[in-house]
């Protein structure tokens, strides 16, 4: 109450202000300018003006003169101006249980015209609701333009809406029960030792209501889990209440003009930790300096060094090592480098136990030595078909490396192949290939396998 005296208080000495100003002022001074012109004969003016009555009838007669020049507005206490007032709540009226609308807004502007005082009153006391009253109309097909209204609550105020109609379609509200899924959101928040082991939600149907063809384009209904929540600390099952359910089109669209019962759901949400312990594997890129070859490789101290990695267990197990790739090129001259490098994190891995390994790698002189193999296995053989070597000939590979590491490698210690995906019927020359996962050995095969291929 005191705030709206106080409003009422300062608009009244504006209004006061521009009376003195644009009526007051105006009139004394023509006054002034009759008296001086009628200076001359001043005893006249004296006995006119001492009569009991004149200035009653001047008064009189100036206030009537004034009242009519203010109410038809010919004199103005202050300028007409706009005003307006953005994003306004759009307040519908209908029976939202049986039907469903579209095409409504949910705001508009409202631009209010006339005196500064009565727009000042229009904006202090008014509730400046819009309203869009569908109470009265009908489902149809066919799009209905409706007028949107304003409750102007001050006089001498002018106002238009912006939109000032909207066209809308009023459909029948139809309700289908749906099935529900979920679907798991920032995963990337969550512990990376961590693993979602099973979701169960407190329901599995909920009623989609809208209009028939609203809920024909709905492909599923999912809710929503939030994984970032700071509760999930530990590896435990968790109950959580109030998901979030939305409607997705076949386009993976959110569907707006459905209502969903209930709005939200719960679930049970267990976490697992599933982790194995794989060796870290050094391999190399670039060429060492001529003449030289790695006599030893160490990570952190260790020759075989290992370091747990967590995830699916789905994914983990299909892993047996992680990989840590270091530059030589150019090396080997100063008898050894140390490197620190980064462990490559593979698809599947949440988190590994360790990210960063100190590699020393120590290099010697070059020796070589020639192996015979004869256990060469084929690879990508079409289907229907076999094959043999023509010839019993064995196949040399030469093994390089420091000498103390060449004289541990043996035939058994060889892994060869061929590759016959490109080859068909009929005798071949074909390239054996010599797996090779230790960077301290290098293998060249001397010569090829002669093979034959046949249908079975």
């Amino acid at each position: 109450m005191n705030s709206l005296l106080k409003k009422i208080g300062k608009l009244a000495k504006k209004v006061f202000h521009v009376i003195d100003d644009k009526l007051i002022t105006p009139i004394s001074r023509a006054l002034y300018f009759l008296f001086e012109k009628l200076k001359n004969n001043p005893i006249h003016v004296e006995k006119f003006l001492n009569r009991p009555l004149v200035l009653v009838y001047i008064s009189l007669g100036l206030a009537t003169v004034t009242f009519f020049l203010v109410d038809s507005q010919v004199i103005t206490l202050v300028e007409t101006q706009a005003e307006i007032l953005s994003n306004q709540k759009v307040t519908v009226l209908y029976n939202k249980e049986s039907y469903v609308v579209e095409g409504l807004v949910d705001h508009a502007d409202i631009i209010l015209t006339g005196r500064k005082s009565a727009l000042y009153l229009a904006k202090q006391l008014g509730s400046h609701e819009v309203v869009l009253d569908l109470s009265d109309y009908e489902p149809s097909d066919q799009p209905r333009k409706v007028a949107l209204t304003y409750n102007q609550t001050i006089d001498n105020i002018n106002y238009k809406l912006d939109p000032a109609y909207v066209s809308v379609v009023i459909k029948k509200k139809e309700s289908e029960q749906m099935s529900v899924t979920h679907e798991l959101l920032n995963e990337n928040k969550l512990n990376e030792k961590f693993s979602v082991s099973n979701v169960t939600l407190g329901q599995t149907t909920v009623v989609v209501k809208g209009s028939k063809d609203a809920l024909e384009s709905v492909a599923t209904i999912k809710a929503l889990i939030d994984l970032s929540n700071n509760k999930f600390t530990e590896a435990i099952t968790y109950e959580v209440d109030n998901i979030p359910l939305v409607a997705y089109d076949k386009n993976g669209q959110v569907i707006e003009n459905v209502d969903i019962v209930p709005g939200s759901i719960s679930a049970s949400i267990s976490f697992s930790t599933y982790k194995a312990t794989v060796p870290v594997v050094v391999s190399t890129t670039g060429d060492l300096v001529a003449g030289k070859s790695i006599s030893s490789i160490t990570i952190n101290g260790k020759t075989n060094y290992t370091v747990d990695i967590y995830g699916e267990k789905a994914d983990i197990d299909k892993i047996t090592s992680v990989p840590v790739i270091i530059d030589v090129n150019h090396r080997g001259g100063e008898g050894a480098s140390t490197y620190t490098a980064s462990i490559q994190k593979l698809t599947g891995v949440r988190s590994m136990s360790e990210t960063n390994v100190k590699v020393v790698v120590a290099f010697g002189d070059e020796k070589q030595k020639s192996i015979n193999i004869n256990n060469i296995r084929p690879i990508n053989l079409g289907s229907g078909l076999t094959v043999n070597r023509t010839t019993n000939d064995p196949i040399t590979v030469q093994v390089k490396g420091v000498q103390s590491v060449i004289d541990s490698i043996s035939e058994e210690n060889i892994s060869a192949y061929i590759d016959l995906a490109n080859f068909t019927v009929g005798e071949s020359e074909v390239d054996v290939i010599v797996e090779n996962n230790d960077p301290r050995l290098k293998f060249v095969v001397m010569n090829k396998a002669k093979i034959v291929i046949s249908n079975e």
